[in-house]
């Protein structure tokens, strides 16, 4: 064994570094599951954050993929910390082995999170075709910590973990494809959402009077708040809305009309020249616009 004077720099900060970056992914996915499990919208200087989060692919299993992510970090935290905790001088059998485990732990994991995460730029790229600043940091962040967990320490065998790596990246790689294999299946019947609530005369009112005022309501058809906005109305009222269909893989897709607009969430309201995001009750609407009607809405959203 080396002595700690002749152990490489990079061997002894290693894990500092890992912790560090393991915290900062764990604190930016934990917001980002925050905000996408309260129906709020990312803080972002582009309209690439939320259509990324909110497409299919920003989720597994109906559980938000950031909070996947979110438990990945927090378990490298804690790899990269334990044997940190052990005083060397009073117990150095035990600061070894936990070195020893935890770096071989680390190493999978940091596999298996960096396939995920290339695969999920990929995606982000040539099929959400918009660009996510949190989830271009979070492959960063993964594969800053894939590095590290190989420069960081020493191994006795590169072969054997070289093999290691390719099982895991391969068995992970398999596991996505086959978690997503069927979203571009599932996602275009989505197109033709049908609505299941009904409409009271109010509603009715409500939606002709936005488009008399020339209000519109920009969305994607695959985004579960706008799909939620047209439960709100119902199916006799929302085909009175002027609806704008922001991707280009819906039925009558007018992306030209969004970026205009520079809309950056799903679903954003234009009224009076104003535009508001996020899903929107009935009643403020009606506030918004300057709605003299019936307010006896039949459709509320859900009590917190």
């Amino acid at each position: 064994m080396l002595g700690r004077n002749s152990t490489p720099r990079i061997h002894r900060w290693s894990r500092p570094i890992m912790v560090a970056i393991a915290i900062i992914g764990a604190l930016e996915t934990a917001y980002l599951t925050i905000v996408k499990l309260s129906g709020g919208t990312p803080a972002c200087p582009n309209a690439g954050c939320e259509q990324v989060i909110n497409s299919p692919y920003g989720q597994i299993f109906g559980l938000p993929i950031t909070l996947f992510g979110f438990f990945a970090y927090t378990i490298m935290a804690i790899l990269a910390s334990l044997p940190l905790v052990v005083n060397p001088d009073k117990n150095k059998t035990l600061r070894l082995n936990l070195e020893k485990w935890t770096s071989l732990l680390m190493f999978i994991l940091a596999t298996a999170m960096v396939v995920s995460s290339s695969y999920l730029m990929y995606t982000m790229i040539f099929e959400i075709k918009h660009l996510c600043l949190y989830c271009i940091a979070s492959a960063t962040f993964s594969a800053s910590l894939f590095i590290m967990t190989i420069i960081g320490n020493y191994w006795e065998d590169i072969g054997q973990l070289f093999l290691s790596g390719i099982t895991v990246g391969m068995v992970t790689l398999i596991g996505i494809l086959g978690i997503y294999g069927n979203v571009n299946a599932v996602t275009i019947p989505q197109t033709n959402f049908t609505i299941t609530s009904h409409s009271g005369v109010a509603e009715i009112e409500l939606a002709r009077h936005l488009t008399a005022i020339g209000a519109k309501k920009y969305g994607a058809f695959w985004c579960p708040h706008c799909q939620e906005q047209k439960q709100l109305f119902g199916k006799e009222a929302f085909p009175e809305i002027n609806y704008i269909e922001c991707d280009p893989r819906g039925k009558n897709g007018q992306p030209e009309l969004c970026q205009a607009a520079n809309i950056k969430g799903y679903p954003t309201w234009e009224i009076n020249g104003n535009f508001y995001s996020g899903l929107q009750s009935l009643e403020k609407l009606g506030d918004l616009s300057d709605y003299q009607g019936l307010r006896n809405f039949q459709n509320h959203l859900p009590r917190m």
